[in-house]
């Protein structure tokens, strides 16, 4: 089993780490688009352009499953992907709200849903929600937590004061969908601020989806990776040997 990995850079990483513990598949193949990071404050047109010419990329490699890191082409681009191939495309929001839906029982429970501009304007994950009749949504987009991690500033002050900032309003939280791929590496400070509510990460529910949807349960004895950039591919090699340290 080969599997794709698109991210519009350094963020799917998280995922990555997620399918390497789980070792469901053979062999990797991460493409990030560094050269025209980020994606979330970009237009749903140009996701989409950007998102394809990612598909022309991946039709060189004989992938079995394609898999969208990113928040924004899975909110905006995952229907004309799936128009364009014959293989299976799955996205973060799909299997983000499937992992929300089997954790949390109380259809009155207090959701947030925190990601990039382009995300929550998509209000995806909003609607996928709505129609599980989940009715207490809150949804903020946290764009400055993607810099903050991207310099590797995981825990302290600046990352509290941009909690602060962003959550100082919220009343009560039951459970957090982290929206972005960046997330995951800062979740235990956001749920330890928010009174330690439940997160969603999408690495570990994108693993989970596809062993339920697509049945990715034959476990390997080593996965192996290759990393493509469409800029610096050195510097996302260099982000992954931190990221997922003994893994790679």
């Amino acid at each position: 089993m080969k599997v794709g990995v698109f991210d519009s850079g350094v963020g799917g990483l998280t995922v990555v780490k997620s399918l390497l513990e789980s070792k469901i598949f053979e062999e990797i193949i991460y493409f990030g688009d560094t050269a025209r990071v980020p994606y979330g404050i970009k237009d749903k047109n140009t996701i989409i352009r950007y998102s394809l010419e990612a598909l022309e990329f991946f039709k060189n490699f004989n992938i079995d499953i394609l898999i969208i890191a990113c928040n924004s082409v899975s909110a905006f681009a995952l229907d004309e992907l799936r128009a364009n191939t014959t293989i299976p495309v799955v996205g973060v929001i799909e299997s983000g709200v499937n992992a929300l839906e089997n954790r949390i029982k109380n259809k009155n429970s207090h959701i947030l849903v925190i990601g990039t501009v382009a995300t929550i304007a998509s209000t995806k994950y909003q609607q996928a929600l709505a129609k599980l009749s989940f009715t207490n949504i809150h949804s903020i987009p946290t764009g400055l937590f993607v810099p903050l991690v991207e310099e590797n500033i995981f825990e302290g002050e600046i990352l509290n004061a941009t909690m602060k900032h962003y959550f100082k309003d919220l009343d009560k939280v039951d459970a957090i969908i982290l929206g972005c791929t960046h997330f995951p590496l800062i979740e235990n400070e956001i749920s330890a601020y928010l009174n330690n509510a439940i997160t969603i990460h999408s690495g570990d529910a994108i693993v989970d989806y596809l062993k339920l949807e697509y049945s990715c349960d034959k476990i390997f004895d080593k996965t192996e990776i290759v990393f493509f950039a469409s800029e610096n591919p050195d510097g996302l090699k260099n982000v992954a040997k931190i990221w997922l340290g003994e893994l790679i």
